[in-house]
């Protein structure tokens, strides 16, 4: 590996000067700054990030954690983290949480012997853990929490219902996310307005996990435990095509026999067949404005709004039934 004194070699100057050319600091003439920068691209030199954001006590790695990188919901987060970071300057370290507590934890402790500038989380663990460094939370957020980017979740839930609702619905379930995550509170409260508002009957079945690898286990129950439904609200789209292939196994058709909306719009939901009637939220959004925000707090030092709502719509494709005016 090329170091610092072979640049200041091949530049014929200092240590210190190369030193002060690469971090911009102090007085640097503009020919010894040409003669380092040629030196640094012929020999490929790349400064040491650990070591420099030590000496100056600042960082350019940011620390991103996600609860399940299966989900399909998180990549898309991450990919919009990624590129509002890097676009500042910044670069991501990623840990993948998958709801454990433990690992939450040793992600935290790598973050901080890395020196990083601040950490976007999208992983509902312990807020106090993250009090002595910057920081924003993703998507799984309470309403009153500064410095937070989410969806709309309650008129998601809202918007999900009412589908339901204007399409016959006969026996309707409504498939809840894990009682600790705040988003699946919203939403579920926006069902029950709705269903309470035209006072349908419902059943709730309660999920534990949005864990990709437990969706299919989770249909099975599903369907062990309401044979009868005819209508589902699920909980995110990942879970929601699990009800429908169980569906289809047994032997139930999708819509006439069952019609299912699911949450958050993943690329395969269009890209299937039925497509997957959904509310999307902008997961690519939330991550870029979440890298936004905290950049600005970390070169302003303030932000003019540190809670962030953005807005949720409809998408209806073909696993709910038509409406008279569908037609």
């Amino acid at each position: 590996m090329t170091t610092i004194k072979e640049v200041a070699k091949l530049a014929g100057v200092s240590v210190a000067t190369v030193s002060r050319a690469l971090n911009n600091s102090g007085y640097v003439s503009e020919e010894a700054r040409k003669k380092v920068e040629s030196a640094v691209k012929e020999l490929n030199f790349y400064p040491n990030e650990v070591a420099r954001s030590l000496y100056q006590k600042k960082s350019k790695l940011i620390g991103l954690l996600l609860p399940d990188i299966a989900n399909p919901f998180f990549p898309l987060i991450a990919k919009g983290v990624e590129d509002g970071v890097n676009q500042r300057g910044y670069s991501l370290l990623l840990g993948n949480v998958e709801d454990d507590l433990e690992k939450e934890k040793d992600y935290l402790k790598i973050f901080a012997q890395n020196n990083i500038a601040g950490v976007i989380s999208a992983v509902q663990g312990d807020i106090k853990d993250l009090q002595n460094m910057p920081f924003v939370l993703l998507d799984r957020v309470e309403s009153d929490q500064n410095f937070s980017v989410h969806s709309d979740d309650y008129t998601g839930g809202m918007m999900a219902a009412e589908a339901i609702v204007s399409r016959d619905p006969k026996e309707i379930v409504i498939m809840v996310g894990p009682k600790e995550v705040p988003s699946s509170a919203a939403r579920l409260a926006g069902n029950q307005k709705v269903l309470k508002d035209h006072q349908l009957d419902y059943q709730i079945f309660q999920t534990s996990s949005f864990k990709f690898e437990l969706a299919e286990q989770t249909a099975e129950q599903f369907f062990d435990t309401y044979p009868n439904v005819d209508s589902v609200i699920a909980s995110n789209d990942v879970y929601a095509i699990a009800v429908m292939k169980e569906a289809l196994k047994r032997g139930r058709r999708i819509p006439e026999d069952v019609q299912i909306i699911g949450y958050d719009d993943m690329p395969f939901s269009r890209m299937m067949y039925p497509g997957l009637a959904t509310i999307a939220q902008p997961a690519y959004e939330i991550g870029y404005r979440g890298a936004k925000l905290l950049c600005d707090i970390l070169e302003k030092g303030f932000v003019e709004v540190s809670r962030i709502q953005l807005p949720v719509t409809l998408k209806i494709r073909e696993s709910v039934r038509k409406k008279d005016e569908d037609e």
